[in-house]
């Protein structure tokens, strides 16, 4: 996610020299530097002095607590953190930092990957309209921003667009799968299946109708794709299934963010 965001950086005129990268991972600064920014292993050759107008921590929320003390004094002197360590909370970020530090926490997701993902944000009262409008142009790089006042809401939002991608991805394993019990070949089924969800998705972005317009626009009444639909809307379909899916990624984002 790290380099996705660098990239969408990169690719909407943000300069390369106004960028630095600490990237300990020889193999991950390789590919950082290719892209003409500055990469070091640790902050000391970026030198005691600079003020940071953001930093960004897009590492493992399983080592953030390591490398918090070390961005604790570039937040003392003014630069806004922005974090898409997924399930660490303002609080813990906040404590990590030594207090009162300005914190957005973030949730992208991995359509950033090709500028279409979809971040959600939270911001700790010190963020000032600045800070704010800054961090939303560093995520608005790579696909749309939305803000929250409460950030209780991130585990939901966790639930529903951070792990949202791969439920679509298993929607297309499963319409193969269909597919093939059905009769078609396996590659033709995958296919098939993949373009389909692909094309519906370009649609759904395009288009200014109503979700539940669209759906209806492919359903003749009596027709093929009705049937399919009293099976995907009956009382143990599709909706249910996804219910019970996102409150049990809901409740484990909630303990994972402690």
């Amino acid at each position: 996610m790290g380099l996705a965001l660098l990239d969408g950086w990169l690719d909407q005129g943000t300069p390369a020299s106004s960028i630095a990268v600490v990237e300990p991972a020889e193999a991950n600064a390789a590919q950082v530097r290719v892209r003409g920014v500055l990469t070091v292993a640790d902050l000391s050759p970026l030198g005691r002095s600079m003020a940071p107008e953001v930093i960004v921590l897009a590492v493992k929320p399983q080592v953030i607590d390591t490398i918090l003390p070390l961005y604790a004094p570039l937040a003392r002197r003014g630069a806004a953190v922005l974090s898409i360590a997924a399930g660490k909370t303002t609080s813990s970020l906040n404590r990590g930092l030594g207090g009162d530090a300005a914190i957005v926490r973030a949730m992208p997701n991995t359509p950033a990957s090709i500028r279409q993902g979809i971040s959600v944000a939270c911001a700790t009262p010190p963020v000032s309209a600045v800070q704010r409008q800054r961090c939303n142009d560093l995520l608005a790089c790579v696909g749309s921003v939305l803000w929250v006042e409460d950030e209780s809401l991130m585990d939901a939002v966790t639930a529903v667009s951070g792990s949202g991608p791969a439920y679509v991805f298993l929607l297309t394993e499963c319409l193969a799968r269909a597919g093939e019990e059905v009769g078609l070949p396996g590659e033709t089924a995958a296919q098939l299946a993949r373009e389909t969800v692909a094309g519906a998705g370009a649609l759904l972005a395009r288009s200014p109708l109503a979700v539940e317009v669209l759906r209806a626009n492919v359903t003749s009444p009596g027709g093929t794709t009705a049937a399919a639909l009293s099976i995907l809307m009956a009382e143990g379909g599709l909706q249910p299934i996804l219910t019970r899916a996102v409150a049990a990624a809901t409740k484990r984002a909630g303990k994972l963010a402690g």
